[in-house]
């Protein structure tokens, strides 16, 4: 019954901690939104800043690869 009563407490920090980290994420993603309203209304564009932002987190190799295969793309549909 002791080795139950442990995992029990066990059980009980992980989900504890799991839904402090939630709460923190959710508190995060709101202070984003909060900059990207503050960005919107001094003039910048957020769905640009939100492409900026995403090509910032990749590798500058799979940056120009993911270009060089949009170009292609776009020459094929006569856009470019």
């Amino acid at each position: 019954m002791d080795s139950y009563q442990v995992t029990a407490d066990e059980l009980r920090q992980f989900v504890e901690r799991i839904e402090h980290l939630e709460q923190e994420k959710k508190d995060i993603a709101e202070q984003i939104k909060e900059v990207y309203a503050e960005s919107k209304g001094r003039g910048y564009d957020t769905k640009a800043l939100r492409s900026i932002i995403s090509l910032r987190k990749k590798d500058k190799d799979q940056v120009a690869e993911e270009e060089a295969v949009l170009e292609i793309y776009k020459q094929a549909l006569n856009m470019a």
